[in-house]
């Protein structure tokens, strides 16, 4: 860790360290299918690590009233200044390169001078909690919010010499590697297991050597899964925990998020410690979870309990997140706009699976997988609060 001399740092304003460029309007007349201009919005940076990814781009028609300087270059910060969602506000990401694409209207680009401040450095500025706490209080407008350049200029952050600053900068980055590694690791690990799943759950019936096809047999879901449809009010019940779609994470077993039962109306479902929640409404959403305590669930779930006549307890749920599960859960999906599964139809699906004996060693390589991720996850939590800790002793 370098030590910081921060007795010799002065002060600046972002406007005194920054160019500020206002993305480009159009209308939605300009707007093309295909062989167009790429246009960056709110949904071109990842939240959770605030990096830019060109999928989904806005096109406009290359005829279009654009300039220059409206382009994204390298060592710019791109940042949201306006949208109906409040955690778009301030959603920022830093380009590590030249682009072709250039900043919608309801974003803008603050334009480091290199002279002046060390381009990653002013970045993880606005990654901080001083920061995200300047723009919840600077945000203006009801339906629309609104963030202003005005605002943002007299922004004030300390100031090291460049040479401090390229230090700080240099370490920042070398954080920010271990992060990108530590995802890496995770994404392999996340692709063997779901490979491991899909041999193994196909008409492969594949387990490296383990298992022979006299392993395997072919169930009714009704046989190993019992639908509970325990029925709750929420504002009748003692129970403190709801669990709605929006807590649930792709192809995660882990609950990381939870509401309470004041935050809806309406009649939800009970749940039990143990009890698995499973998205029956949008099945392409891979939304599978283990409950770890006794609450209330959406109605647009399903809660599946193990019937362990027929199945190992802990082994339901690495099936139902299996490609073959979820691939006839989509499949046997009614309706257009809200496609949805109906308990009955899902009983009656027959898969191929290992017999009950052959699941406790299973369950016990899968576990392993999800006990490594989670150990993965918290490495970057660890990484995470690093930078946090080390950005706080910057801005004092």
């Amino acid at each position: 860790m370098i030590k910081l001399k921060q007795n010799t740092w002065g002060k600046i304003t972002l406007n005194e360290c920054c160019e500020f460029q206002r993305g480009v309007t159009y209308s939605t007349k300009d707007e093309v299918d295909y062989d167009g201009i790429g246009i960056l919005r709110a949904n071109n940076i990842n939240a959770e690590n605030s990096k830019l990814n060109f999928d989904n781009l806005r096109l406009i028609r290359k005829e279009a009233k654009v300039k220059e300087s409206q382009k994204l270059r390298k060592n710019d910060v791109l940042i949201c200044t306006a949208s109906g969602s409040l955690d778009h506000i301030g959603k920022v990401a830093f380009s590590k390169e030249d682009t072709d694409c250039y900043a919608g209207g309801f974003m803008g680009i603050i334009r480091p001078l290199e002279k002046e401040i060390e381009p990653n450095l002013l970045f993880n500025i606005f990654l901080s909690e001083r920061f995200t706490t300047f723009i919840q209080n600077q945000r203006a407008g009801t339906n629309i919010q609104n963030l202003k350049f005005s605002n943002l200029e007299n922004f004030e952050i300390p100031l090291p010499p460049l040479e401090e600053q390229k230090q700080i900068a240099a370490l920042f980055q070398s954080i920010e590697t271990a992060m990108e590694q530590v995802d890496g690791q995770e994404k392999n690990l996340h692709q063997l297991k779901h490979k491991l799943l899909r041999d193994l759950f196909s008409e492969k019936q594949e387990f490296g050597n383990h298992l022979k096809g006299k392993d395997f047999e072919t169930v009714k879901f009704e046989r190993i899964a019992i639908n509970i449809s325990e029925r709750v009010e929420p504002k009748k019940t003692e129970l403190t925990t709801y669990v709605g779609l929006e807590h649930l994470d792709a192809d995660n077993l882990k609950i990381e998020r939870t509401g309470t039962p004041d935050d809806v109306i309406g009649t939800k479902l009970k749940i039990y410690k143990g009890d698995i929640i499973f998205g029956k409404r949008r099945a392409y959403l891979r939304k599978v979870a283990v409950s770890h305590f006794d609450g209330i669930a959406s109605a647009h779930s399903m809660i599946l309990r193990a019937n362990e006549k027929n199945i190992e307890k802990d082994f339901l749920p690495y099936f139902m997140q299996s490609d073959t599960f979820m691939s006839r859960a989509v499949q046997i999906s009614e309706g257009s706009l809200s496609p949805t599964i109906k308990n009955k139809t899902l009983a009656v699906q027959e898969f191929i699976l290992p017999k009950k004996e052959k699941q406790k060693e299973l369950i016990s390589v899968f576990k392993q997988f999800d006990t490594t991720m989670e150990q993965l996850k918290q490495q970057k939590t660890t990484l995470k609060n690093l930078k946090q800790k080390l950005l706080n002793e910057i801005l004092g």
